[in-house]
């Protein structure tokens, strides 16, 4: 089977399904709810774990805490990618929004600058935390290098957050 039998076949099958409805009251899905209430908890945990590393030098601590948010964050994405591409069908959900299509689009067109770059800049600071920071973590010579691109991982990241959470609601919630 090809690539455009496999998705002619998945389009056919999920044609009449639209997904699990969300539990939060809107027309979203169940993991667009899912996502939006992870990006809630991820936001805080990432800032406590940049304080308890910033404050207390628990490099052990945030290095666990890093390693576990991108790993919860990579799997949520994808099994959001799977629910959003073959699944629920956003743009049927979406449409009955008095902000289809151009508000939604434009809200997800910036969401989606914001999403990719954090994608790109986290990947490139845990694996350069990976090969660059001594075992135990500590301060080394990567460590201006990692803090830089740290905090342009987090500020990324709230940007995708906050984007997002505008998407959700100008698209499932109006």
């Amino acid at each position: 089977m090809n690539s455009g039998s496999i998705r002619l076949l998945s389009s056919t099958l999920f044609a009449q399904y639209r997904g699990i409805d969300g539990f939060l009251g809107t027309r979203a899905s169940v993991m667009l709810d899912l996502v939006v209430l992870t990006m809630i908890l991820v936001l805080p945990v990432m800032g406590w774990s940049i304080w308890q590393v910033r404050n207390r030098r628990r490099y052990v601590l945030h290095k666990r805490v890093q390693l576990t948010l991108a790993s919860i964050l990579l799997v949520a994405v994808m099994a959001f990618e799977i629910d959003m591409q073959a699944i629920s069908g956003w743009r049927q959900r979406a449409e009955p929004s008095p902000y289809w299509p151009s508000g939604v689009w434009a809200s997800l067109n910036l969401h989606l600058v914001f999403s990719i770059s954090t994608a790109a800049v986290w990947l490139y600071v845990v694996i350069g935390a990976l090969r660059k920071i001594p075992q135990p973590p500590g301060p080394s010579a990567y460590s201006r290098r990692h803090r830089f691109w740290g905090w342009v991982a987090a500020v990324d990241m709230t940007l995708t957050a906050v984007t997002g959470w505008a998407f959700y609601w100008l698209a499932f919630v109006a």
